[in-house]
């Protein structure tokens, strides 16, 4: 993969020569694939906490353990006519990041768009077991370092079991695809095969607002190249509340152990994200999105911690 890292002429020249190494070495020991999926798992952490690809079936309300955090209590009323289990997605993401490369020091900021669209299709199969498959694409266009740009495309395929009996336990198990691939291109530079495994309790205060505990681990199977491949442990609490009938507000702290397996390397992130979502219409929502991650390694070098500000715009339908 070719990198391109231009720093702004308005930095100083010890500065814009640190980032221009880093970013060489990065791509020269395959660092660069895993900046670029964390990049992703961050974004993704913000456009699901806005509710988007959230239970797309119409099964479960959006909340910040929706789809990569977790699940929702799976609802079983209105009957099977009037069940929709597609939906279409369309949003866009853009938000400030303190930190695009994810560095230990000489952090640089930037804003990135990220254009996301999905289709999910959520069978119902019985009261309790559902079926879940999905596509999604999504970009990553940085404003000044255009060289990190990038594209994550998705596939999940798998089953969500809800157990009412077990204070409406929810487990989920999921074949995931990942692929990183050139900007503006198909080609791949990183893809991942692995399975997905996931338990959460809901917790209901009144009418309005719900916690939500859960642990969920994401296996890998093969990856190619080879040394961005690990394993992540996950344990996670999420809150939403319904503060009027268009607005709402959602918060998740998540704690993630990842563990490389071509190496001795274990990273621990700490990860705090929030939004707050206004529903325009049933079909479009606009939301702020905050996310924070502090990611403490073994080996010290991969330190860093980043701030991420922005919104979402987005589109759903369901049919």
């Amino acid at each position: 993969m070719s990198h391109r890292f231009d720093c702004p002429g308005s930095l100083r020249r010890l500065t814009g020569l640190f980032c221009l190494v880093v970013i060489l070495a990065l791509a020269q020991n395959g660092e660069a694939q895993t900046v670029q999926a964390n990049q992703a798992d961050l974004a993704r952490t913000q456009s699901e906490i806005a509710g988007l690809n959230a239970y797309p079936g119409g099964v479960a309300p959006a909340s910040p353990n929706d789809s990569d955090l977790g699940e929702q209590q799976i609802l079983t009323g209105g009957g099977a006519a009037g069940y929709q289990p597609f939906t279409a997605s369309v949003a866009l993401p853009i938000f400030w990041t303190s930190n695009a490369a994810l560095t230990r020091s000489h952090e640089q900021s930037d804003w990135l768009e990220t254009p996301l669209a999905a289709l999910y299709y959520q069978p119902r199969i019985t009261n309790a077991l559902y079926g879940i498959v999905g596509v999604r694409e999504q970009l990553f266009y940085y404003d000044r370092y255009t060289g990190l740009n990038f594209g994550s495309f998705d596939v999940e395929a798998g089953l969500i079991y809800s157990v009412p009996q077990w204070h409406n336990l929810i487990l989920r198990g999921e074949f995931l695809y990942n692929r990183l691939t050139q900007k503006n291109s198909f080609e791949s530079f990183f893809s991942n095969y692995s399975i997905f495994l996931n338990a959460e309790v809901p917790f209901k205060i009144g009418q309005a607002q719900q916690i939500s505990l859960g642990a969920d681990a994401n296996l890998s199977i093969t990856a190619d190249p080879e040394p961005p491949r690990r394993n992540d442990y996950e344990v996670y609490i999420g809150y939403n509340a319904g503060l009027t009938r268009s607005i709402s507000f959602d918060a998740v702290g998540r704690v993630v152990m990842r563990t490389y397996q071509l190496t001795n390397r274990i990273d621990v992130s700490e990860i705090l994200a929030a939004s707050a979502t206004y529903s325009v219409n049933k079909y479009i929502t606009a939301s702020a999105i905050s996310t924070f991650v502090f990611n403490q390694s073994n080996h010290s070098e991969f330190d860093y911690k980043a701030v991420n500000l922005g919104g979402v715009l987005s589109l759903s339908v369901k049919f």
